[in-house]
């Protein structure tokens, strides 16, 4: 480092809005070094454009760390255990986001110093997931650049561009038409007519093939689980055949060509806005119709019911950025128990834009050797008269008061 620069690491995804932070940053006094934290959405040749990227725009130093064994262990394993979205839309692609934001503060720590950058827009949740990670892992300073540019502009793409270009600094065509952020969850898509409301465009495919393009024979998947965990695909286990980055980049591509896990979102954001964002998901997408087909068919009713109520909370508090709340660990720990007897094996079956589970196989399966549903069963047509009218009686009683008046 020289004598008059401050250090600070800038959590670099080699977009625009990060590309933009380096010279900023330089400017502003400090030497810089660029942390590519690697959740699994990249290629090594991508890898490689991230890393040049950061040296051209003047970088002291590049690192890239990858956290894609985390995600799956911290956020893909009890997302599937919860088997809910967000506003019962979005899949929480976000969640790495915290996982980029600890990985930084911990490399922080080891340089010594408790400065750090991101590119979090005023404008989005990103920052709020970003900013209370960083207060949640103790006291550290946060410079925020596009932030600080608002203050000067309402143009913030623009005056980016711009000050990249004056600089010398080529600005990539693609950043000029949609916003892609993609990890080992997926992709999602927005800017140009997806802001607008309007029908996605073509070229907003990443991970999916578009309409005319997807295969149309089917396939089959067989996915096991144990406590409600993955541990095998087509018969490969996890941890000795595969890892769940591998698990999940081969779904993602089996998916991805029949069209499946792609959505638009349409909600409510945390800062208070509406918001809108096309989100490509096909390996999440499969497991969790995989998981959840298993799932209501080992856990109980009251089970089933109110499990639904945990999960809704836990997928809310990681989408608006309260991923350290210690409710959020109570939550986890009560799906855990809740999966305990979660062990079997699921057929999926991809057709074009969907994934069914057409077979389950467990020891666990609550049947009833007497009683099959609609076909047979081990009590009495007097008995099941009798619970008709017993469960109905309160609903009876109301009915018939309540025409009476």
């Amino acid at each position: 480092m020289t004598d008059n620069k401050t250090p600070i690491v800038l959590a670099f995804s080699g977009g625009l809005d990060t590309s933009f932070c380096v010279p900023y940053l330089i400017e502003q006094g400090y030497e810089v070094t660029t942390l590519f934290i690697d959740s699994g959405g990249v290629t090594p040749e991508e890898k490689q454009q991230i890393h040049d990227r950061a040296m051209e725009l003047g970088a002291a130093k590049h690192e890239a760390l990858s956290i894609a064994g985390e995600l799956w262990d911290t956020v893909i394993t009890p997302l599937l255990w919860s088997g809910r979205w967000y506003q019962n839309q979005y899949p929480l692609l976000c969640s790495d986001r915290y996982l980029i934001v600890e990985a930084c503060l911990n490399y922080c720590l080891k340089e010594g110093h408790k400065n750090f950058a991101h590119g979090c827009t005023g404008m989005g949740n990103d920052q709020v997931r970003f900013d209370l990670a960083v207060m949640c892992q103790g006291d550290f300073n946060i410079i925020s650049p596009i932030r600080e540019i608002q203050k000067l502009t309402s143009d913030v793409r623009n005056y980016e561009m711009e000050y990249l270009d004056e600089r010398g600094f080529g600005v990539s065509s693609k950043v000029t038409r949609y916003s892609v952020n993609e990890n080992l969850m997926g992709a999602t898509i927005s800017g140009s007519e997806i802001d607008e409301w309007q029908t996605p465009a073509k070229d907003s495919h990443v991970l999916t093939k578009p309409a005319g393009e997807t295969k149309t024979t089917s396939e089959q998947i067989t996915v096991g689980f144990e406590a409600g965990k993955v541990i095998r695909i087509n018969g490969q286990m996890l941890g000795s055949d595969l890892t769940g980055e591998q698990v999940i980049q081969q779904l993602n591509k089996q998916g991805g060509d029949f069209g499946i896990g792609r959505s638009i979102y349409t909600g409510d954001t945390t800062i208070g806005l509406k918001g809108r964002i096309v989100f490509e998901a096909p390996a999440i997408e499969i497991l969790n119709v995989a998981h959840t087909a298993l799932e209501q068919a080992i856990l109980s009713k009251a089970q089933n019911r109110f499990k639904t109520q945990v999960a809704d909370k836990w997928v809310e508090l990681v989408y608006e950025g309260l991923f350290y709340e210690p409710l959020k660990d109570d939550l986890e720990a009560f799906l855990a128990s809740n999966q305990t007897q979660v062990s079997g094996e699921v057929t999926v079956e991809l057709n074009t834009g969907n994934a069914l589970a057409v077979a389950i196989s467990s020891d666990n399966i609550l049947k009833d050797a007497d009683s099959i549903y609609a076909q047979s069963a081990g009590w009495t047509i007097d008995e099941a008269i009798g619970f008709i009218k017993l469960f109905g009686k309160s609903t009876i009683m109301a009915s018939r008061q309540k025409k009476q008046g």
